[in-house]
């Protein structure tokens, strides 16, 4: 089952808290699971990487240089379980 982020803070750097729409939540460092190439490479800029937002149409975080990252993803970083 797929669950929709409904909450992202910055923490420090590149972690984040996540809150989803099931309960779950907890930190993920987001350096951990994504390379900072491609459309990824403008969130090695801790400043930029910090307008980090929920789109509730797509249930997960995104950047304004259309930058996401899957649900499940997140949900199974946090969870330790697959999405």
């Amino acid at each position: 089952m797929l669950y929709d982020v409904v909450e992202v803070k910055v923490i420090k750097d590149y972690t984040l808290y996540l809150r989803f729409e099931n309960g779950v939540q907890g930190k993920v460092d987001i350096s951990k699971i994504i390379p900072f190439k491609g459309i990824f490479s403008k969130l090695q800029d801790k400043e930029y990487f910090a307008t980090v937002y929920v789109n509730n149409e797509l249930g997960t975080i995104v950047w304004d240089n259309g930058a996401d990252i899957s649900p499940s993803c997140l949900y199974s970083a946090i969870s330790h379980k697959v999405a």
